[in-house]
Parts: structure tokens; sequence; C-alpha cells
């Protein structure tokens, strides 16, 4: 199997979080218009679609973008099925999806990946809570992935973010793991380099492991 793109498409008018800019793609210059060239502008918040989260997102005083390391966002990944769960990823239910002994990078595959069919922004997803965060900390957990705009429960981010980021976790956010079957992947994500941003807008990707 080749590499399966999970990032969520950027275009005008896309769904993003409550109160975050909207996404706006326009084309400046055209060659159908006698221009030489297709010029075209974006403006989007830097949490738009998929993208990673930076310290500085909730850490007054913390460090970009630029700080998250290469080495969390890219390598062996776990997709975890969890679409059977109906309220947030606390402690318990974090114990019961059988994560394996050794992971490090964590895709959540959620009921939440259904929520990209829907027109506008629902706070209705599944979030991960405080204890739930430290639960994946302690397993030593590097990098989390989660299948809508928030890792944290709608109207409650802070703790979820502050322990995580905290903790060093990387913070993926934004995905679309619909078409992604549970198990063993490689994982590649790149968040744009844009020094001291609280995040970073990213292409992720996934493939199958054979070994």
């Amino acid at each position: 199997m080749g590499w399966q793109d999970i990032s969520v498409p950027i275009r005008t008018g896309m769904v993003t979080f409550e109160g975050d800019p909207p996404v706006r793609l326009e084309r400046l210059s055209s060659i159908a218009n006698g221009a030489t060239c297709n010029v075209s502008r974006l403006d989007l918040g830097v949490h738009s679609g998929t993208h990673v989260d930076a310290p500085a997102h909730f850490i007054d005083g913390a460090a970009g973008i630029e700080s998250v390391g290469l080495d969390a966002l890219v390598g062996p990944a776990v997709v975890v099925e969890a679409r059977h769960v109906t309220g947030p990823f606390d402690r318990t239910t974090i114990a019961r999806l059988g994560i394996p002994a050794g992971t490090e990078r964590l895709l959540l595959r959620s009921r939440n990946s259904d929520l990209w069919e829907r027109p506008a922004f629902d706070g209705s997803f599944l979030g991960v809570t405080e204890d739930g965060a430290h639960a994946l900390i302690e397993l030593g957990i590097r990098l989390v992935g989660a299948d809508y705009l928030s890792i944290a429960p709608f109207g409650n981010p802070t703790p979820t973010h502050v322990a995580l980021l905290s903790a060093g976790v990387a913070i993926l956010e934004g995905l679309d793991l619909r078409s992604v079957e549970p198990g063993a992947y490689d994982l590649i994500c790149l968040p744009l380099l844009i020094p001291g941003s609280d995040g970073g807008p990213a292409r992720a990707i996934v493939r199958r492991r054979t070994d």
C-alpha cells in the first residue's frame, strides 16, 4: 500500500474552529486574463485544517512551531480504532483503547472524522480530557493526532493542551481518518516553518507498515 493523505484540503469557506479566521484562496493574477502566470493569495489562521500546535498556543512566552522536533512528527505511528467511543477520552477510555506498548505516535480514529461532512463547525466533537492527557503522557506518547479541529473537549481546551504541550507532546489536529484502517503506519507530518507562530498548517500522510 502506498501513502495515504490524511490532511483536510484547504479551500475557501472551509470549516474552521469557532472564532478562528475564515479561509480565503484568491487568484490575484491569471494567465486567462493576460498575466504571465497564475498567482494566488491564501489567507488563513495557523490552526486551519490539518495543523500542529506549538507550545506558545496555550503557554504564554513558550516556544513557537519551530521548536516542535521533527523526530516527533516523522516515524512509526499507530492508528487506534475509537469509533465506538461516545464520550470524552478520559483516563478510563484511554486505558480501554488497547494502545500497543511502546507506541510513540498515536492517531485517534474516532467518530469525529464524520464531522468533516458537515458544512459548519460542530462543537459536539470528542476530545481528550486533562486526565486522559496525563494517561497518554504516562504511556510515553510523543505525538497525538485528533480527527477534528481540537484535541481537547469544546469549551475546556486549556487543561489538556497545557498538560500535553508542557510534557513535550506534539499535538496534531484536523486529521481526516475516515479511509484509514486501524493498525501500524509510518507517519510524515510537516508543519510550515513559521518562527514564533503558535501553530503551523501541515500536510500529513501515512503508509501501512508491513514489518
